[in-house]
């Protein structure tokens, strides 16, 4: 089986490319996803963030918008936050490809925002990194409600820049030109990342 890790900045279209990937059959774990379980009433990463905040911590699980109030006032508690729950993400991206490889799939997909920037890169056969042109990207971005100039710099100042994701990638694939011209980048990758998986 090939393990992709597919990554990009905000803005870049990488939870569309994420769809275009499951459309071409893989399977595909979303790191978002994996932390909305664990922020759920009662799961380990609300209970990590409840003995360091326990004030963003309520009877449905962890209130995001609070957590994130709470760490722009405290960068520290960011890192101690992360510190705790990324161990709990890693593990459960690590039963989703031991699914996957018992299933027998040929090609998982681990959609990961933050992949270099939390130093996962190296635990995937292929790195996938989703681009667009910069002025692309602040468009989409500044559409989104409530998005700022000033919101949008801090959250690329928390990124890895562009220019580097593309260069340690094993692939981009271009979204600047449209979904369609995207979905032909994702099928063609699928095609031979399938052939690569049937000769190993």
């Amino acid at each position: 089986m090939i393990v992709v890790g597919l990554t990009g900045s905000i803005g870049m279209g990488k939870s569309t490319t994420a769809r275009m990937f499951a459309e071409e059959g893989c399977v595909v774990w979303d790191a978002d996803a994996a932390v909305r379980r664990l922020y759920a009433a009662g799961a380990a990463g609300a209970q990590a963030v409840a003995k360091l905040a326990p004030e963003a911590v309520g009877p449905e699980g962890v209130d995001r918008a609070a957590l994130r109030r709470l760490a722009l006032a405290d960068p520290d508690l960011l890192r101690s936050v992360e510190q705790a729950v990324h161990p709990l993400v890693a593990a459960d991206r690590a039963g989703f490809i031991d699914a996957a490889r018992a299933a027998g799939e040929a090609v998982a997909v681990c959609d990961i925002p933050l992949l270099f920037e939390t130093g996962a890169a190296d635990d995937f056969d292929v790195v996938v990194v989703v681009s667009a042109p910069a002025e692309t990207q602040r468009a989409r971005v500044l559409a989104r409600p409530g998005m700022t100039d000033g919101a949008f710099e801090r959250l690329l100042a928390r990124q890895t820049p562009d220019a580097e994701k593309r260069a340690r990638a094993d692939c981009v694939i271009e979204t600047g030109d449209g979904k369609e011209a995207a979905r032909a980048q994702v099928a063609a990758l699928v095609a031979r990342l399938r052939a690569r998986g049937a000769v190993r």
